[in-house]
């Protein structure tokens, strides 16, 4: 399960930010996590539980945004949802698609309290 090393490595990173401003304690966290980003959201929220035990982290509210895929043609410009790493466009059929969004995994805002 690599989303236990993500979760600690999420902790480890928002600890390091809040120890730059002197926080006290950080009371939101913001994640976007692509729904193709290779994450499973059930262990990754499970995770989170597990690596915040003990950390500055511990009585954080945790925000989860899972964005859906989102691929544009490269042929007819078109944008559309996906599923799936390799789409065709269902405009004109070319493979020539590239993602605009649903692969990232980012912590979108942390907010903390200064003492």
């Amino acid at each position: 399960m690599h989303e236990l090393s993500i979760a600690i490595q999420i902790v480890e990173i928002v600890e390091e930010e809040a120890a730059k401003v002197e926080a006290e304690s950080i009371t939101r966290l913001e994640l976007d996590i692509g729904l193709l980003s290779g994450v499973e959201r059930d262990a990754l929220e499970f995770a989170m539980e597990e690596a915040i035990r003990g950390s500055l982290l511990e009585k954080t509210q945790i925000v989860y945004n899972f964005i859906k895929a989102v691929m544009v043609c490269e042929e007819c410009c078109n944008e559309f949802n996906t599923d799936d790493y390799f789409n065709s466009c269902p405009y004109c059929n070319s493979l020539k698609t590239i993602f605009i969004k649903g692969k990232e995994l980012n912590i979108k805002s942390i907010e903390i309290l200064k003492q």
